[in-house]
């Protein structure tokens, strides 16, 4: 017969491949989700605390979840046990799958390619993650526009209320997940003749990443 023994049978579903599936989905209907479900948590919580609370849980879960799945499609089960490989992951493969693009890291203010130049480089590069000057333990994604802040109005009675508290929730779901516990929180800075404030990530790993980190050199 024709095509025989050209088509791989699998005797169990769990056999199968993962697939890629689609790359990208509507952004309208991300942005009417993710509007939803604020406004259902807002009904939920008495104060902006708790509703950038219950944000940052829902990220949480769905970073876990973000990365059991590159991890099988994309490191062949493999999971990053250095701290700038954890940096490089999240950079170069999460934030691109999250958001089609990926991010440069720095140091100091400074932006850090012999690391990450190789990566980087495949990659549409966008905003910035920078380590802390003050603190060893601290590193700052920034975004100009983050996505979910992208189409948000925030009434005056809202204060400083930040929906970026999801994504921030998101990265603390892959770093706990991966092995390095980390507080996570995100904040609104300020810039000089733009009337949006930028959307800046705030990331504290716990004193055990670091070290760990010592011990391994």
């Amino acid at each position: 017969m024709i095509g025989v023994g050209k088509i791989k049978q699998y005797t169990n579903v769990l056999d199968k491949p993962l697939s890629k599936g689609k790359q990208e989905v509507s952004l309208s209907a991300f942005a009417f989700l993710f509007s939803e479900m604020v406004q259902y948590n807002q009904t939920q919580v008495d104060n902006i605390a708790e509703l950038e609370r219950r944000l940052e849980d829902a990220g949480y879960a769905v970073g876990a979840r973000v990365l059991e799945l590159l991890c099988h499609r994309e490191k062949g089960n493999r999971r990053e046990t250095r701290l700038l490989g954890i940096l490089s992951f999240v950079h170069s493969t999460v934030w691109k799958v999250l958001f089609g693009k990926a991010l440069e890291i720095g140091c100091g203010g400074t932006l850090v390619r012999r690391v990450l130049m190789e990566e980087s480089d495949r990659c549409q590069v966008a905003d910035s993650l920078e380590k802390g000057t003050e603190h060893e333990d601290e590193y700052m994604i920034s975004e100009k526009e983050l996505l979910v802040n992208r189409f948000i109005s925030i009434p005056k009675d809202m204060g400083t209320f930040n929906c970026g508290a999801f994504v921030a929730g998101i990265v603390r779901g892959v770093l706990d997940s991966a092995g390095f516990p980390a507080v996570v929180t995100a904040h609104f800075v300020p810039v000089e003749g733009q009337l949006r404030p930028r959307t800046t990530i705030l990331i504290k790993f716990a004193e055990e990443v670091l070290r760990r980190e010592a011990r391994l050199g």
